[in-house]
C-alpha cells in the first residue's frame, strides 16, 4: 500500500504539482510535456560534434577538450526585474521578484538563437547576455517561451565570429553511467566547468507553472544557482539537457543530485516557438494513482494494475468523454483519497501497469489525437475514446480538486 502512495504519477501527470505527504497527487493526465518522439532538428547550423577521445596527443582530458569547444558557445544571461510582485525561490533555488538574476543558456544556430530556462527570463524588463570568454554585452529578444518544459529561446544581434553553436544530441540514447560535462555561471562565476555522470533517466521535475517535465536526466556534475539554462554535454561534445533544477536536502547548493530538461523536449519546444510562436501541449484532466496488490486487496478492487481515477476536471476532454471519478471519500495512513472512479486498464488497446504508460501516452500525443481507454467500471469493461485538449497555462488555472495540501 505505501508503494501506491510514493507513485510518481500524480508529480507527472497534473504537471508535476505534489500535494500529499504520501504521493497522492492530483494530476491532470497529460498537463505534461507532449514530446512527440520526432526526428525533427532546430535550426543547428553545423553537423553534430564528432566523438571526443579520452585525451589528446598533448595531455589534455575529455572535460578539457569539451570546454576549449563549446565554452565559447555558452552564455552568461542577466534579467533585469522591476518587481511589484511576490519574491519567492525560482525551482532552482534562485532569487524571485525585483532585481537582477544571473543564468545561463547555450547558442545553437548561426542566428544568434538562445536557449535557456524559461524561470531565467521569465517577467523579466531586459534581458542581456554575453558570449563565451568575450565581455560583449548584447540586448537579447526574447522570442517564446514554454513554462511548462522551462524552455526559452532568445536571440541576439552579434557579430558572426562571436557565435558558436552548440551540437545537439539526441537525450532518447542517454544512458545511466555516461559522463557528462556542465558549463555555466553558478553564482555569478562565469565559465565555469564541472564534470560528473547520468545518475538516472525517466526522473519528473515540476515546472515553474505546477506542470511536469518528464523524461528528466538526473546527474552529478556540480550545477548551482546561476547554473540554470546552461547545457549538461555528453562526452561527444553534444548537448543531452538543459540545466535546470536541483534538490538541495535543505542546503542552499549542491548535493550531487542535479536535474537537466531533456533536449529532445527543447528542440520540440524549439520548433513549436519559430513555427508558431507559442507551445501547445496534450491536455487529459483527471486525477488518480497506480494500483498495486497490496491496495487492490485493501481496497477490494476487481483489478490488481491500472489506475485509479480519482477525480475528472470538470469540463476537460476525460469529462467530455465520460470518465468517472470517485464518489467516496475515504483515508489510508493519512492520505485523503476517493474510491468508486473507473480504473485505467489499457491505453490504445495496450495493458498498462500504472502511470508510466499513461504519462507516455500522452508525452506522444499532440492537442486533438484520440487515446482509447479501456476502463473498469463496477466490474465491466468498457472502452471510451478521449479526444486530448490544450494543456492550460498552469496547473492552478485548471484543477481537479486535488485531496491534500495545495499544490506546490
Amino acid at each position: 500500500m505505501k508503494r501506491f502512495f510514493r507513485t510518481s504519477f500524480g508529480s507527472a501527470l497534473l504537471g508535476g504539482a505534489v500535494v500529499a505527504a504520501f504521493g497522492w497527487v492530483a494530476i491532470a493526465a497529460g498537463w505534461i510535456e507532449a514530446d512527440g518522439g520526432g526526428d525533427t532538428t532546430v535550426a543547428v547550423t553545423r553537423s553534430l560534434a564528432a566523438p571526443v577521445a579520452a585525451a589528446d596527443e598533448g595531455g589534455s582530458n575529455l572535460v578539457n577538450q569539451i570546454y576549449r569547444r563549446d565554452g565559447q558557445g555558452v552564455a552568461f544571461i542577466s534579467s533585469e526585474r522591476s518587481g511589484g510582485g511576490p519574491s519567492g525561490i525560482s525551482p532552482f533555488g534562485e532569487p524571485e521578484g525585483g532585481g537582477t538574476a544571473t543564468g545561463s543558456g547555450f547558442l545553437i544556430d548561426t542566428e544568434g538563437h538562445i536557449v535557456t530556462n524559461n524561470h531565467v527570463v521569465e517577467e523579466a524588463d531586459r534581458v542581456e547576455v554575453k558570449l563565451g570568454s568575450s565581455d560583449t554585452t548584447y540586448t537579447a529578444e526574447v522570442v517564446g517561451s514554454d513554462p511548462a518544459t522551462d524552455v526559452a529561446l532568445l536571440k541576439v544581434d552579434a557579430p558572426a565570429e562571436r557565435l558558436h553553436p552548440l551540437a545537439l544530441g539526441d537525450s532518447s540514447q542517454v544512458q545511466v553511467g555516461e559522463p557528462v560535462v556542465a558549463i555555466g555561471n553558478p553564482f555569478g562565476l562565469d565559465r565555469t566547468v564541472t564534470s560528473g555522470i547520468v545518475s538516472a533517466l525517466q526522473r519528473q521535475i515540476q515546472a515553474p507553472n505546477g506542470f511536469s517535465i518528464s523524461h528528466v536526466i538526473q546527474t552529478d556534475a556540480a550545477i548551482n544557482p546561476g547554473n540554470s539554462g546552461g547545457p549538461l554535454i555528453d562526452s561527444s561534445g553534444n548537448v543531452i539537457g538543459i540545466n535546470s533544477q536541483i534538490q538541495t536536502g535543505g542546503s542552499s547548493g549542491n548535493v550531487g543530485i542535479g536535474f537537466a530538461v531533456p533536449i529532445n523536449t527543447a528542440r520540440d519546444v524549439v520548433q513549436q516557438i519559430e513555427q508558431h510562436g507559442e507551445v501547445k501541449h496534450a491536455f487529459l484532466g483527471i486525477s488518480g494513482g497506480s494500483i498495486t496488490p497490496d491496495l487492490a486487496r485493501a481496497l477490494k478492487l476487481p483489478v490488481t494494475e491500472g489506475v485509479l481515477v480519482n477525480e475528472v476536471v470538470k469540463g476537460g476532454p476525460a469529462d467530455q468523454a465520460g470518465i468517472k471519478g470517485g464518489d467516496t471519500s475515504a483515508t489510508i495512513e493519512g492520505a485523503s483519497f476517493r474510491l468508486g472512479g473507473d480504473i485505467i486498464t489499457e491505453v490504445d488497446g495496450k495493458k498498462i501497469v500504472g502511470m508510466e504508460e499513461v504519462i507516455n501516452a500522452v508525452n506522444g500525443a499532440s492537442p486533438g489525437d484520440k487515446l482509447e481507454l479501456t476502463v473498469d467500471r463496477d466490474g465491466n469493461a468498457q472502452k471510451i475514446t478521449v479526444t486530448l485538449g490544450v494543456r492550460p497555462a498552469s496547473a492552478q488555472d485548471s484543477q481537479a480538486g486535488p485531496v491534500g495540501p495545495p499544490a506546490k
